[in-house]
């Protein structure tokens, strides 16, 4: 077994289960707005639930894993239970991306903590520094393919959050217009995910998110001594 094939191979068991925890919260957050703005469509359907069984998209989960950004199975919303259907349609297609965020803060503060235990208290064991170690590496992950999907999902594009969001400012008539070629919009990211031509402006807002909560957590006296 090459070194190479075993890094990869501990890369992939620190990915999967930050892949499904990110994409399970995603939908269930798009599931809890929409409840609570009077669509409860998913928690008919059973999709107001943590369960990554209920949300998985093969080809979306597949794209989380290997290229960073990709999309679960869409959370079931039925508009004309909402009662101002564009902003609410916005605000539930906004949850998913903004919790994301929120775990991905949750994520980088638990890094910088773990890293202050360990220069305050350095372990007294190779098991004690193996967990430490294995927390801070999956900290680090779990941050950043949440940050990763938080942003992808946010392009205007469906049939991603943003192209929902998005509704809210333009026309039904050219919005309906652009959705009728979902399909091919879908294809289209996926060549480009492929390709890798994606990466390099996603990437550099993800950079520059982190950076930016980053700042933020060492602004806490706890993380400047």
């Amino acid at each position: 077994m090459s070194s190479e094939f075993l890094s990869n191979l501990i890369n992939y068991l620190y990915i999967i289960p930050c892949a499904l925890i990110a994409l399970s919260f995603h939908e269930f957050a798009h599931g809890w707005m929409a409840n609570r703005l009077g669509d409860h469509t998913a928690r008919n359907f059973g999709r107001l639930t943590l369960n990554p069984l209920k949300h998985l998209d093969v080809l979306g989960t597949l794209c989380m894993i290997f290229f960073r950004f990709g999309w679960a199975k869409p959370v079931p919303v039925n508009s004309r239970y909402f009662k101002n259907p564009r902003r609410d349609m916005a605000l539930t297609a906004a949850a998913g991306p903004i919790m994301n965020f929120i775990l991905a803060f949750i994520g980088l503060l638990f890094y910088h903590i773990i890293i202050a235990f360990f220069i305050a208290f350095t372990p007294s064991s190779s098991f004690s520094s193996n967990i430490g170690s294995t927390a801070i590496v999956f900290f680090s992950y779990f941050t950043v393919m949440n940050l990763s999907l938080g942003v992808f999902n946010l392009l205007p594009l469906p049939p991603l959050d943003g192209s929902r969001i998005f509704y809210v400012f333009l026309p039904e008539k050219i919005y309906f217009g652009i959705m009728k070629y979902e399909r091919y919009i879908q294809f289209a990211i996926l060549i480009l995910l492929y390709l890798g031509l994606l990466n390099t402006p996603l990437n550099y807002i993800v950079d520059h998110i982190y950076s930016g909560m980053n700042w933020l957590i060492e602004l806490i006296p706890f993380f400047r001594l």
